[in-house]
């Protein structure tokens, strides 16, 4: 950048490193996704072409970004989580919040007529971004159980909710009204008694939310695949010193590869974590 008399107006510019030592969750949301949907014809309660596109932004993201190790998605939400110890940007908070909103909308706007050929995009989609840093693996696992929580309760009540409109007549004032109070027993008992929908036998993809995950590939032939950014433990601390040439490549060549996987499971319970070597958060 010249270096002229006007040049002192980048002393206003604040840094803003994340904290060291923690780990970065970054979310985003769809600004004002209701309209966009309603616009574009969403189908109720849950449109696979959506959620698919919406996965496919999120995987972009990924293999552009080798520092995220996770990501968990439902309806216009994602969240990614980035290795702890990342110096993507130099850990500038606003850089990479800026920068991964950007790209994920590209990739949205991109991919759209490949889940949507027959809709063609009236207006412009956008996103908010934010970044959380979290201390300790036990508030990394609570955040994504939480999220993951939240798509059940989410996809329970407009199950119900758009069953009532759609199958018994309801307006929306009365379909809010015959819900209000109600427990989720309650709601499964609508379905299932009025409406015999079986909440059981509901796409796992539409309970559970979408997991991006790194996994390990087992190359046993020894051929030389193109595979994902490889990526490291998230909770992998450098030593103290710098490591020698010779020692960073042997630890390169260590590193297994690694692929994106996407699953549609339940990340609340130990299991998901145990059986991922490169998401051990102890």
């Amino acid at each position: 950048m010249a270096n002229s008399r006007f040049a002192y107006v980048r002393t206003y510019e604040l840094p803003d490193p994340m904290l060291p030592g923690t780990f970065p969750i970054f979310r985003l949301d769809g600004h004002s996704f209701h309209r966009f949907s309603d616009v574009h014809g969403f189908a109720k309660p849950n449109d696979p072409r959506a959620l698919q596109l919406m996965d496919r932004a999120a995987r972009e993201l990924m293999a552009e970004y080798p520092d995220i190790v996770l990501a968990f998605g439902e309806s216009d939400e994602y969240s990614f989580l980035l290795r702890k110890q990342t110096t993507l940007y130099n850990r500038r908070q606003t850089k990479i919040v800026s920068t991964l909103t950007s790209y994920f909308t590209s990739c949205y706007v991109f991919h759209w007529s490949t889940y949507f050929p027959d809709t063609p995009l009236t207006y412009p989609p956008s996103f908010d971004g934010r970044i959380v840093l979290y201390p300790s693996e036990r508030e990394v696992r609570d955040y994504f159980a939480w999220r993951q929580a939240d798509t059940h309760i989410n996809n329970l009540y407009n199950t119900a909710f758009w069953a009532l409109v759609q199958q018994g007549g309801e307006t929306t004032t009365q379909a809010h009204a015959t819900l209000r109070g109600t427990v989720s027993k309650e709601k499964h008992e609508i379905l299932f008694s009025r409406f015999k929908i079986n909440y059981n036998d509901i796409d796992e993809r539409f309970k559970k939310g979408s997991v991006l995950v790194r996994e390990e590939v087992k190359n046993l032939l020894g051929d030389k695949q193109q595979q994902e950014p490889q990526s490291q433990p998230i909770l992998q601390m450098p030593k103290q010193g710098t490591a020698s040439k010779r020692e960073k490549k042997r630890k390169a060549a260590v590193n297994p590869p690694t692929k994106i996987e996407l699953l549609h499971c339940d990340i609340i319970k130990d299991t998901f974590w145990e059986m991922r070597p490169l998401l051990h958060l102890s």
